[in-house]
Order: structure tokens, then C-alpha cells, then sequence
């Protein structure tokens, strides 16, 4: 058996220091290459780090510097746009909290947590091939190329280049490309609304024309986020060439009928606080994770919209057993054995967040057939066993893989 001593993690966001710190944990020697510049501070709205996604942050002592940051969120009340309250969603019974965070502070806090224990990073790195080393039947590494000019090697290649994956178009070119929802998403912070805090509740709601979430913390903090049906989609630098006062605008006429709270707080909202990150997509199923000895983690492997609140965790689950595989096994079963315990699991959740976001952006008729049928569904799916197979999801470490 052929144990991988190198490896080479393309792509520097959420997934790519975790995939390192765990492969460093495996006994496997990883470097990171990232396609910016510089370090990728601002990009990103809010988003959770379900128990699940803490316990695999956990397996690697990196959960700490995640709870350092997050804001506790146990809870989750959904209403209507009439104000009425259709159910309250709770984590099952003994977890922790889910954990909301900004991924500007996710990211530096990972970033900061893999250099501190000597992963090197390398910046201006954008992949542009890579190919394998060695017999084509049975090859000993790989050879990745970079936009300057450069080339590096390793044992293994695991693309964590996130939901434009192009290690994914690398392992097989005919690859899906990522689905539009049909919702483009917002967030921000507001200061002065003067609403009463949430405690650790978020409050989400079904408004007549878009979705709208947000939590009031004891500070007077409101951190909020909307998704805005769209006909078209618009990428992250295509939704920032509109100003944030003519998105504002928009938000403010998408949520005038509603009854909650809403226009207080986006007119109490922080313009340096707004973030516009653009459409919102998934990846229904990846059809191939792996080749040879390149491998995809994170949402270059499944990308789940936002609307599931599993998109960081889920990469965090998967970084950490596939380094769990690899430790354990030669490079290719090791590939192998990690979709085995993984793929299933997160289509279902990506699944789930789809049938969220058509509810997310339904029309004008279907919003009615919708607004009709909700607080029965609320009232059946608001139990904390119907939530359970999400976040009491856990890796054991310290178990050995078998191919």
C-alpha cells in the first residue's frame, strides 16, 4: 500500500483550510493554492455553522475558533407576510446551537487558524490544468499549471475551488455547470431599529414577493439577509455594478406590503455593512467527485444553495473524511471510500434546499397555493426529529477506513 505523503488543495476559501488542517492532522503534508491575489477578506454575506458542521471543525480542534465568532442562533421562527406566526424550528434536544457568522469572519478565522500551524498558503494561483503523473493506468502523482506560469506536484490534488470548480471541468469536462434558483441574494447589518432582541432566535418570512430573515441581538445589532426572485441570473461582481441605494430601493418595494418589521430595518441599514452577493445556485448531483488522483471537496463536489444553512458545515464534513480516507487508504480507494460516505448525504440536502427555494420564489399564483398550505406544513415539519439527520451527523476520527 502506497500512502500519500503530499497534497495539493486548490482553492483557499471555506473548504480548502479545513481539507489542509485535516490532512496535516492525517499525516499528510498539504499546500494551499489560491487563485486571489491577496486574502479574500470581503467576499460573502451571513451564513450558520449547524452542530454538525462544529462537530467535524471539532475532530480537527478548529470548532473553537469558529464558536469565538459566531453568534448563537438556536432557533428559527417562520411567519408569513401577514405577520402570522406559522412555526418555530428547533435544534433536536442536547445539541448546541447553530452558530450565525459573517463569511468575511469564517474565512479569516480559518485562514488565520492554518497558518498558525504552518500550512503554506500561495496566492495568485489560478489553476489552469493538471494532469497525472507516471503510467496513465497507474499514476504516482500529479502536476498541477497556474496562470503565471508555474507548475507544482504532489501525491494528490483536491479541488476545493468552490461551485466554479475548475478542477471539477479538469476531472471530467462535460461536468454540470452550477442551476440558478431564481433568487438573487442580499444582507447587511442595521443599527437603531429599536426592535426588542430575538434572544437567539431568527425570524424568517415568506413576504409576498421575496423572503426576508433576521436576527436582534442583545447589543441592538440586526443582522439581516433577503433573497429576491430575479428572472435572470447575475453573478457576484454583476450584482455589485447596481448600486447598493438601487438595491435598497428595490428591497424596500419587494417588502412594502409585508407586515413584519422589515423596512425598519433595511432603512436602518449600514451601507458599508451591505452585501449584494448575487444569484444564488446549487449543483443538483456531480456525477464524478474523482479521477485517478484528483479528488473535489466543498461545492466544487456539492454545492447546496444557501437556503439549506448546511453549505460551510457540509464542506467541513467532507474535508475532514476524506483526509480521514486518505490516512487510511492508497490514493484512489481512498477517493473511492470517501463518496461512498458522502454522496448521499448531501444530495438529500441539496435536494431539500431546492424545495425551499421554489418556495422561496414562487409566483403570484403559486404564492397564493403556497400561503394556503404552509402553516399545515409548518406544523408538521416544525419537530425537532424531522431536523435530526442534518445535525447529529458526526465523524468518527479515530475509526479506520476499510476499502
Amino acid at each position: 500500500m502506497t500512502k500519500v505523503k503530499t497534497a495539493l488543495v486548490v482553492g483557499g476559501g471555506i473548504a480548502g483550510p479545513v481539507a489542509a488542517m485535516a490532512l496535516q492532522q492525517a499525516g499528510i503534508e498539504a499546500r494551499l493554492y489560491e487563485a486571489y491575489g491577496s486574502t479574500a477578506e470581503n467576499v460573502g454575506g451571513g451564513l450558520s455553522i449547524a452542530p454538525n458542521g462544529l462537530a467535524a471543525l471539532q475532530v480537527i480542534g478548529a470548532d473553537e475558533v469558529v464558536r469565538a465568532i459566531g453568534l448563537p442562533m438556536s432557533s428559527i421562527v417562520i411567519h408569513s407576510w401577514t405577520g402570522k406566526r406559522l412555526a418555530e424550528f428547533g435544534g433536536p434536544s442536547g445539541m448546541e446551537p447553530q452558530r450565525f457568522v459573517m463569511r468575511p469572519d469564517l474565512y479569516r478565522a480559518l485562514y488565520g487558524e492554518a497558518a498558525r500551524r504552518g500550512i503554506a498558503v500561495e496566492h495568485g494561483k489560478r489553476l489552469v490544468s493538471a494532469e497525472h503523473l507516471g503510467s496513465p493506468t497507474a499514476p504516482s502523482g500529479v502536476r498541477a499549471h497556474f496562470a503565471d506560469g508555474t507548475a507544482a506536484e504532489a501525491d494528490v490534488l483536491i479541488g476545493a475551488d468552490g461551485i466554479r470548480s475548475t478542477v471539477r471541468t479538469v476531472i471530467d469536462p462535460s461536468a454540470p455547470q452550477p442551476r440558478y434558483t431564481g433568487l438573487l441574494g442580499f444582507g447587511g447589518w442595521s443599527t437603531g431599529t429599536n426592535l426588542p432582541s430575538t434572544g437567539d432566535a431568527m425570524y424568517m418570512m415568506f413576504g409576498k414577493r421575496a423572503f426576508f430573515g433576521y436576527q436582534v441581538f442583545d447589543d441592538g445589532r440586526c443582522g439581516w439577509f433577503a433573497n429576491l426572485p430575479h428572472p435572470q441570473p447575475m453573478s457576484w461582481a454583476q450584482a455589485n455594478r447596481t448600486s447598493p441605494q438601487e438595491w435598497m430601493r428595490q428591497l424596500v418595494e419587494a417588502f412594502a406590503d409585508d407586515r413584519m418589521p422589515v423596512l425598519d430595518i433595511l432603512r436602518a441599514s449600514e451601507e458599508s455593512e451591505f452585501v449584494a452577493i448575487g444569484g444564488m445556485e446549487d449543483i443538483p448531483r456531480v456525477p464524478h467527485w474523482r479521477r485517478g488522483r484528483m479528488v473535489l471537496v466543498g461545492d466544487a463536489a456539492h454545492a447546496t444553495s444557501p437556503s439549506s444553512g448546511q453549505g460551510a458545515s457540509l464542506a467541513a464534513e467532507s474535508a475532514v473524511q476524506l483526509a480521514r480516507c486518505l490516512r487510511d487508504l492508497p490514493a484512489e480507494q481512498a477517493f473511492a471510500a470517501y463518496e461512498r460516505l458522502r454522496r448521499e448525504r448531501v444530495e438529500r440536502i441539496i435536494a431539500a434546499a431546492a424545495r425551499t427555494n421554489s418556495d422561496k420564489a414562487a409566483g403570484p399564483v403559486a404564492r397564493v397555493l403556497r400561503d394556503a398550505l404552509l402553516p399545515t406544513a409548518m406544523k408538521l415539519l416544525a419537530k425537532p426529529e424531522k431536523m435530526a439527520w442534518q445535525f447529529d451527523h458526526r465523524i468518527d476520527w479515530a475509526a479506520r477506513v476499510t476499502a
